[in-house]
């Protein structure tokens, strides 16, 4: 079996600080955002944005961006929300979300953009 890389993170070290899978991932460009909201689209995903401030990303409750984009497919529109959502709140973490109505759970869930980090 091949070895297990460990990801050094810890709540004290706040750079080290992980959100989701993609967070693991080299940076995504606005390419690769683009694809993601393209997938969450084809899915039948009902798209949502979030944000909170990094100091409390670590706690359940993230702060609703509008209501959720039920059955929007512009991808266009969706990825506007998000920059409107950053633009309003530039110091906050930005997710974008994709609820799943038959599963009735987030299919996607990933920050796109982070906010200043702060020791």
């Amino acid at each position: 079996m091949s070895d297990v890389q460990d990801y050094a993170s810890s709540l004290s070290d706040v750079k080290s600080r992980k959100f989701e899978t993609f967070s693991y991932l080299p940076e995504m460009d606005t390419d690769g955002i683009r694809k993601q909201v393209e997938y969450i689209v084809s899915k039948g995903w009902n798209p949502a944005v979030e944000h909170v401030e990094p100091a409390n990303a670590f706690q359940s409750y993230w702060y609703m961006w509008k209501l959720p984009m039920f059955g929007e497919t512009d991808v266009d529109r969706i990825l506007a929300e998000v920059e409107a959502c950053h633009k309003a709140h530039p110091e906050n973490h930005v997710r974008l979300i994709g609820f799943d109505n038959y599963a009735q759970s987030q299919g996607a869930s990933m920050v796109v953009y982070r906010g200043p980090i702060k020791a």
